[in-house]
Formats: structure tokens, C-alpha cells, sequence
């Protein structure tokens, strides 16, 4: 069978956005996953940021993260521009605020989309965007007592 574009499940969903948040409690990925299940999409690409033990380097024992109080909107409005620019079916994006240890989840995005290459394209457009335009910064610790920030924007 040849394939065919014009089915309903083929375009971007009326409204694809299914779960926008900057939470100060743990991330569950299983909720991101719930969040964009999809009878139309044929690829779900699912990505999670953990907490390192290393940067640059140098262990890291901790890191917190903050965020300015137009974060929210800034996250809605790259989340927006993803669905604008690719047949996304659904999209979710968490990203945990406060103190976190080496392993804690720290982002999870997920991008639901009718194939694969599609939703890994979208999966990644959203992260890279969020972590390069959404007001969220990062305060390492260091083993050896140093610290630094480092910006999301």
C-alpha cells in the first residue's frame, strides 16, 4: 500500500499540547509517557535529564535549580513553536525547580508524532529550546567546594 497523507492522524493534533510544568517535587517520567499517548502517532521519542556526577571536569555532589517567574510562559511558548513547525500529535515537557542529588530527574520531554523520524526531530527541538530559551538556571556544587551557575538563556 502506498503511502497516504491525508488521513487525520497524518497532521499535527488540534491541540497537541497535553502537559506543561516547572514542578519543585520529582518528576515522573511515567506521567510525561501517559501524558502523550496517541492512537494516531506511530513514534513516541522520550527524553529524560538526570542530575551528573560530573561537569567540566569536576564531581559534582548537588545542584539546585531556579527558575524566573516567566518561565512558565516562556516553556509554552517554545513548546508552541515546536508544534507550529512539526506534525506533533502530542507534546509534554516537566522540568523540576530546587535542590536535586546526582541521579534525580531533573527534565523530561516527550513528543508523540503519526512516524518516528518525526517525533525525533520535534523531541529534539524541544529540548534543545527549552534548555537555550526557557529562564531556568542551574547552581552546581562541586566536591573540591566550588560552585557555579550556569544559564539556561
Amino acid at each position: 500500500m502506498a503511502p497516504t497523507f491525508d488521513h487525520p492522524g497524518e497532521q499535527a493534533a488540534a491541540d497537541p499540547i497535553k502537559l506543561l510544568a516547572i514542578r519543585e517535587t520529582p518528576l515522573s517520567v511515567d506521567e510525561v509517557f501517559r501524558a502523550v499517548g496517541d492512537d494516531a502517532s506511530g513514534g513516541t521519542t522520550l527524553f529524560v535529564g538526570t542530575v551528573r556526577d560530573h561537569d567540566g571536569g569536576a564531581d559534582v555532589e548537588g545542584l539546585g535549580y531556579s527558575c524566573h517567574p516567566s518561565a512558565g510562559a516562556e516553556l509554552r511558548r517554545v513548546a508552541e513553536k515546536v508544534v507550529a513547525n512539526h506534525p506533533v500529535r502530542a507534546l509534554a515537557a516537566v522540568h523540576r525547580v530546587g535542590d536535586l542529588r546526582v541521579g534525580d530527574i531533573a527534565v523530561v520531554v516527550a513528543v508523540s508524532c503519526a512516524h518516528r523520524a518525526e517525533a525525533f526531530e520535534a523531541c529534539r527541538k524541544l529540548i534543545d529550546d527549552l534548555k537555550h530559551e526557557v529562564p531556568i538556571w542551574k547552581h552546581q556544587t562541586f566536591s573540591d567546594g566550588t560552585e557555579e551557575w550556569v544559564g539556561a538563556c
